[in-house]
């Protein structure tokens, strides 16, 4: 009787352990749920991010620019596209798109539709790689490793950027694919500098518009535009003077941990900087540095995890 008694308070202690065991799993798969779901969820919690900088020539006024970034326009987003049609109400002065605008091969008529409102205002733009080559299946827990390779893309992928750019220009926007362009604006003259986006090492760095001999002398913004902000491309446009660089490519690390804040930036870039405003510092000069979040995600990662999508809308003033 004794082995009897043995035998059973050993199978109850077993059986006591697998529904421990069950119930832990169980828990484990509604968390993953819970935390997809709200993932999920967070994608399409469109927002807006104001900030305001005193960096214009004193006596002029006041420009408005609509920064947006990484829209990955898939077929059929259509809450994106109301949200953007709606980004139109705020009439800026110029907008300022930095690139990974598609994240279908067949986004393009998609993207075209949800910024139609936006391209009746000034504009210009630099590409990201999601400009050229589309999304490809693959691990979404690679996206947390600190990779900063370049990316492997083929024909196979490839996006219909140069329709995109074409569409982009004959709107008005200004491509700025390692070129510099001015263009007057509210009195003040806007130097632009940009760059191809430096995650496929396609950037190359133009310098700023020449102008005249006496250029420096009128009042002028010097805007440089970047889609993945390495740190080697914003030291360079700081050493080069730039009042204000703009960038995406983040998505603000997409993954975050509250209260800490983003995991990864996708580049070299330091995670605390993965999304707002803050300054680069190089050779004795600083320049604010506006991150974009970003607006959409890859289609086969397409959560959020306290790190909504942004556009951003800057306000320059004169300075005191």
């Amino acid at each position: 009787m004794t082995k009897l008694a043995d035998t059973h308070r050993l199978a109850e202690a077993a059986s006591r352990t697998l529904r421990g065991a069950a119930l832990a799993v169980g828990a484990t798969v509604a968390g993953a749920g819970a935390l997809i779901g709200y993932g999920m969820s967070e994608a399409t919690r469109f927002g807006l991010r104001e900030e305001s900088l005193p960096i214009l020539p004193a006596g002029s006024s006041p420009i408005r620019v609509l920064h947006i970034s990484d829209i990955h326009m898939a077929p059929n987003q259509e809450l994106k596209r109301r949200w953007l049609h709606s980004l139109a109400d705020l009439k800026p002065d110029l907008v300022i798109n930095t690139g990974d605008n598609l994240g279908h091969l067949e986004g393009l008529d998609s993207l075209l539709e949800a910024l139609k409102p936006l391209m009746a205002f000034p504009g210009a733009f630099v590409p990201g790689s999601n400009c050229y080559f589309g999304p490809r299946p693959k691990n979404p827990l690679r996206y947390l490793t600190k990779r900063t390779d370049v990316p492997r893309n083929s024909p196979k992928y490839k996006l219909p950027w140069e329709q995109m750019h074409a569409a982009f220009g004959a709107s008005g926007w200004i491509n700025m694919t390692n070129r510099n362009y001015s263009m007057p604006l509210h009195g003040t003259r806007l130097d632009f500098t940009g760059v191809d986006d430096p995650h496929l090492e396609l950037d190359r760095f133009a310098g700023w518009p020449a102008g005249s001999a006496t250029s420096d002398q009128a009042p002028h913004l010097r805007i440089a535009l970047t889609h993945a902000p390495y740190q080697r491309t914003l030291d360079a446009f700081t050493g080069a003077g730039a009042d204000i660089i703009l960038a995406g490519h983040t998505h603000g690390g997409q993954v975050c941990i509250p209260g800490y804040g983003a995991l990864v930036s996708n580049c070299d870039l330091p995670t605390w900087r993965a999304r707002g405003l803050t300054y680069w510092d190089f050779e004795g000069r600083t320049a604010p540095l506006n991150v974009s979040a970003g607006i959409g995600t890859s289609r086969f990662a397409p959560i959020r995890i306290a790190c909504p999508p942004e556009a951003i809308l800057l306000t320059l003033t004169a300075k005191a």
